[in-house]
């Protein structure tokens, strides 16, 4: 009897033991390829005594995987970048809506999905990089991105090629905007204006513009702050110091914005750590980290931006579009740039 009281006591102390270790934890995947991410999730350890077990990859494999491991996910949350990433797998139904009344408050709702089942938690825009020694300031008042298919570009415009997300975001923005049609006929004339065909990241079309192979090129914020901190070595910070950058869309519906957003997985077993590292990162603390080694803007309106993205200016006037029409008209968005020669 003595024996089978000591069993049962030591299998309960097993279970409780296993149940601890088990709420005390929380499993991510993540596309964000950036190290001083681990920081974070090691600050956030620290004040919680939450674990995070990361597993890293590219988007598009973490969302195979997800998919098919289905409903034995050991994933809670999914953190990626662009929202056309995170519709994709709303639009299957392997999200849950957020319960955290935290969240909902800090996050404006452009930057969730719908029934808040994934939100932003830093921001970035496609903008304009400009020689200035190329291009005139009449050419650059009031420049926005519908003025890109004006002929006076014919041959003065660098962009990576059509299969980029972020471009398949920024031409279903355009859809939202202005119809297919309208938005059809304006990347034709878009596309007419290329100085050579689409190739490499965003900061080589940014290293093209410096280099005098074209005058402006559309890329993402956040590259011109990581080749101007000198990171990516001395050639693309020389570079960097060549170009700047003009925010389009002043005079009309602001400058397009997407984000890095993060979703908790339906078959979370760890919910309430999931939420609570969401918290966590959408904190002033962990924003003020992110922008000053990611470069990307903040969902906080009281955290600055790195200085060296500051120095391009403050408070530019963002567009107000749901970031969650990206994905609605993706499939759209790459049918055009097929039908437009957008390679």
């Amino acid at each position: 009897m003595l024996k089978k009281i000591k069993y049962i006591l030591l299998l309960l102390v097993t279970i409780l033991g296993s149940e601890l270790s088990f709420a005390s934890e929380v499993n991510l995947y993540t596309s964000r390829h950036y190290d001083t991410d681990d920081a974070l999730y090691e600050e956030f350890t620290k004040q919680t005594g939450i674990k995070v077990n990361v597993i890293s990859a590219k988007g598009k494999a973490l969302i195979e995987k997800i998919k098919s491991e289905g409903e034995r996910s050991p994933a809670d949350i999914f953190i990626t970048v662009d929202a056309g990433n995170l519709w994709k797998l709303q639009k299957d139904g392997f999200f849950q809506s957020f319960e955290s009344s935290k969240i909902k408050a800090t996050v404006p709702t452009r930057l969730r999905g719908p029934n808040d089942e994934w939100v932003g938690l830093a921001k970035r825009s496609r903008v304009i990089f400009y020689n200035p020694d190329r291009v005139t300031k009449s050419e650059l008042q009031n420049l926005s991105y519908e003025d890109l298919s004006d002929a006076k570009w014919k041959g003065r415009i660098v962009i990576r090629s059509s299969n980029n997300l972020y471009n398949q975001s920024l031409v279903a923005s355009l859809i939202s905007h202005h119809g297919i049609e309208e938005t059809e006929k304006w990347a034709k004339s878009f596309v007419s204006n290329f100085a050579r065909k689409p190739q490499g990241n965003d900061r080589a079309q940014i290293m093209a513009v410096a280099n005098g192979e074209a005058d402006i090129a559309i890329a993402n914020s956040y590259y011109i702050g990581l080749m101007l901190s000198g990171k990516k070595g001395t050639a693309q910070k020389n570079a960097a110091e060549k170009v700047k950058l003009l925010f389009p869309n002043q005079n009309g519906r602001g400058t397009h914005i997407n984000i890095s957003g993060a979703g908790i997985l339906k078959s979370s077993q760890n919910k309430e750590n999931a939420e609570k590292l969401i918290e966590f990162l959408l904190s002033r603390s962990a924003q003020s980290h992110i922008v000053n080694n990611t470069y990307e803007y903040p969902i906080l309106s009281d955290v600055k931006p790195n200085i060296n993205i500051l120095k391009f200016g403050d408070g530019f006037k963002e567009d107000q579009l749901s970031v969650s029409n990206y994905g609605e008209f993706n499939p759209e968005a790459v049918k055009l740039m097929d039908r437009v020669g957008w390679e």
